[in-house]
């Protein structure tokens, strides 16, 4: 990428978009390197579209019907310019031909500390388990389900009287610190995946690419000293 152009980011969302939002919002500090330049859904009702639209963003929907559906996102992808696809709530799994497209280049959010509880109602699974420390998870996209290399995790304590939904709201806001400090990481050059490991340039110590403070110590839109 050259000096002073920004990352540009092609989002894949299927609902809400609030991890598209802490993007966006990321996006309006000029000292961010990494702008949002598409966003696709497969859902025309998705609020993300909206989101994506108020923000001056390019938004469509790709219909799921057709067949060729990840040929056809894949090339919108590709033609936006796009450098790097984050997946922010898109409820499908990716088939390993169009991972292989962007081999490296798709991360993924998660509400779990991967590997534990992968797939669907991570934070429910979590609950139900008694888990003391639950979290979410930055990871770059293989060809499994919640299964590729992990770039950036938070780890949120599960309190007495807990249930999914509460949970799922205080993860939420770790989610809108990690994925925009993630993409930071990546912009500025500082990532580097030789094959499961990912290592992060000028973290060093055991807790690179861990987070674990009061939330007000993560710094807003994932800047870093």
């Amino acid at each position: 990428m050259s000096p002073g152009r920004r990352l540009r980011l092609a989002v894949l969302a299927s609902g809400r978009g609030s991890n598209l939002q802490a993007l966006l919002d990321a996006g309006k500090d000029r000292g961010y390197p990494a702008e949002v330049a598409l966003v696709l859904s497969d859902k025309a009702d998705a609020a993300a579209l909206r989101r994506a639209r108020e923000a001056g963003v390019a938004a469509e929907w790709i219909d799921p019907g057709p067949p060729g559906l990840f040929g056809r996102i894949g090339e919108r992808i590709e033609k936006a310019g796009a450098d790097l696809v984050c997946c922010a709530g898109f409820m499908r799994i990716l088939p390993p031909e169009f991972v292989r497209r962007f081999a490296g280049r798709i991360l993924n959010i998660h509400p779990s500390l991967l590997p534990s509880f992968p797939g669907l109602h991570a934070q429910r699974k979590a609950v139900r388990a008694g888990v003391r420390i639950a979290g979410c998870t930055v990871h770059f996209i293989d060809e499994g389900v919640d299964t590729g290399p992990v770039l950036l995790q938070a780890a949120v304590p599960v309190l007495p009287g807990d249930d999914e939904e509460s949970l799922s709201e205080r993860i939420l806001l770790y989610e809108h610190q990690i994925y925009p400090l993630a993409v930071r990481l990546i912009a500025e050059g500082r990532v580097r995946l030789e094959g499961r490991r990912v290592h992060i340039e000028g973290a060093g110590g055991e807790g690179a690419g861990f987070i674990s403070p009061p939330l007000g110590g993560v710094p807003a839109h994932g800047k870093t000293s």
